[in-house]
């Protein structure tokens, strides 16, 4: 199965980025759990194209990624959008998620988080709907890593809630 989620997701990102609009709408989220710090470290991954137009219909006014002078106002709305639409707990205890920061280039966006500390998660739970508010075909696929052991799922809009154990 994880094979063929990851060859679906190396599939549909190879397809998708071109210059012409692209036939999928497609996201990935990996929450990865540091030992070492004993936070989980988020990493989402999304067309800027999508991005933008999400955000700008979320809070009714134009994202452009690529001009600096909205540095400052997408970093707002990327944290507040973030705030809403991801969310993570660890063994029944709802984690606060904070906001890191993004990068992007000409294709694609990295949205960071990092949680609260938590020691040795068992059970991890998430709720993500990045661009759900967007698009009704919207694909996240979501893996989660503790301890060097990966999990991941496909998430089609509207099902927005996983869980694993570890």
């Amino acid at each position: 199965m994880k094979k063929i989620l990851f060859f679906f997701s190396i599939l549909l990102i190879f397809f998708s980025f071109t210059k012409e609009i692209h036939p999928y709408h497609v996201g990935s989220v990996e929450i990865n759990y540091s030992s070492k710090s004993k936070t989980f470290e988020i990493t989402g991954r999304f067309f800027l194209d999508d991005l933008e137009n999400g955000l700008s219909k979320k809070y009714g006014k134009p994202f452009h990624f690529n001009d600096s002078k909205y540095k400052a106002q997408i970093n707002e709305a990327l944290k507040n959008y973030s705030s809403e639409y991801f969310k993570l707990k660890s063994d029944h205890q709802f984690l606060r998620v904070n906001y890191i920061g993004y990068e992007e280039d000409s294709e694609s966006v990295n949205v960071y988080l990092e949680s609260e500390k938590v020691d040795s998660p068992k059970k991890v739970e998430a709720a993500v709907s990045f661009l759900y508010n967007l698009f009704d075909d919207q694909i996240n696929l979501v893996h989660i890593i503790v301890n060097g052991n990966r999990k991941s799922e496909k998430l089609t809009y509207p099902n927005r809630y996983l869980f694993q154990q570890f």
